[in-house]
């Protein structure tokens, strides 16, 4: 067998599940289950990718590991760090297919943003990611292979760690909703990464029949791509997620199993002269004021003009963002201004399409 042949045969154990590494272990290498639990251990909360380090397994089982598994880290091609502190790293996938995921200063630790597919399908107009297409889903391995390069990055860097994870990166992540569930499923585990639903948030278009399976799964709470006040003007921003009526998609939300403390996050993107007006806030409080929920402001992030000199949208007015966000509150719609990071790096929101090179 070649080298490449014996690579490819090999199980790449960031991509089992808990369930999954445990079969591996008991039917495969005819270990002991325990010895799952210190793989786990090792995989995720160590973020250890050599066997030869994993010191509490025996050296006939670290042999074993090297001939039949391996760990895969995606591959670090370029990283940017921004004047705000913003990381941005160039990843490159095994088949050499390339993604962006963004460590995101907060204090004392880091959000980052995960990609979950190479590309985007969804084409929505404001959106630098929808420009390149869909190329393919990523597994769970690839998706949740950021975060130990995330974290390791930070901890080469002496900086804090990773705390909060968000889905917001290159893709539509109900879009992969099988490996997406697979991965939610991997962060809760108190002896991996351990990220609590509450600290993972799954920004989308709005699939109901995906945000159904979601919601049943108890996994995580959405952050939904609004962007517009009404159908008509959705669709000429979002004409593929417009394509879901916003009555039936506002229905199935409402129907969204929600804890005590729990509510809809729904994203909006101000667009200078396009969805910025108080009258478009109006319609918005019509739309939204009796839900459950709360609201991000999000001003539109130019691409950088040496990727496109001429953009679609311009950036909203300071003075208009504040009007919005003054108006919605005054309607008891809690209301939150998210502020842009990594814009000089192209990391902001609606900027990632590999430029990190």
């Amino acid at each position: 067998m070649t080298d490449a042949a014996s690579t490819l045969s090999k199980v790449d154990l960031l991509n089992l599940t808990r369930s999954e590494l445990e079969a591996f272990v008991l039917e495969d290498l005819r270990q002991p289950r325990f010895r799952a639990d210190q793989l786990w251990h090792w995989l995720w909360q160590r973020g250890v990718r050599d066997f030869a380090a994993m010191t509490n397994l025996s050296k006939d089982l670290k042999a074993r590991l090297a001939q039949r598994a391996e760990i895969f880290w995606p591959g670090v091609d370029v990283v940017r760090t921004s004047r705000d502190g913003t990381i941005k790293l160039l990843l490159r996938l095994r088949d050499g297919e390339r993604i962006e995921t963004v460590l995101i200063p907060m204090g004392q630790h880091y959000t980052q943003c995960l990609s979950t597919q190479v590309g985007c399908a969804m084409a929505c107009t404001f959106c630098s990611t929808g420009e390149l297409g869909l190329t393919r889903n990523m597994t769970m391995g690839e998706i949740l292979g950021q975060v130990v390069v995330g974290r390791a990055h930070l901890a080469a860097s002496g900086l804090p760690t990773v705390r909060n994870l968000v889905f917001m990166g290159m893709g539509e992540p109900l879009m992969n909703l099988a490996e997406l569930l697979r991965s939610l499923e991997t962060l809760g585990s108190a002896e991996g990464i351990s990220i609590a639903s509450r600290r993972a948030t799954v920004s989308s278009v709005g699939i109901p029949q995906a945000l159904k399976i979601l919601g049943d799964s108890g996994l995580a709470v959405p952050a939904i791509s609004l962007h517009a006040p009404t159908q008509e003007l959705r669709e000429k921003l979002m004409p593929k997620a417009a394509h879901v009526p916003l009555d039936e998609l506002l229905g199935c939300l409402d129907r969204y199993p929600l804890k005590s403390r729990e509510r809809v996050t729904y994203e909006y993107i101000l667009l200078g002269g396009v969805n910025d007006s108080i009258v478009h806030a109006k319609q918005l409080v019509k739309l939204l004021g009796q839900r459950r929920c709360k609201v991000n402001l999000i001003g539109y992030n130019p691409p950088p003009p040496s990727v496109c000199p001429d953009p679609p949208y311009r950036a909203p007015e300071q003075a208009d963002v504040l009007a919005f966000e003054e108006y919605l509150r005054s309607k008891r719609i809690t209301t939150f201004i998210r502020r842009s990071m990594g814009q000089d790096i192209a990391a902001a929101c609606g900027q990632l399409k590999l430029l990190a090179g």
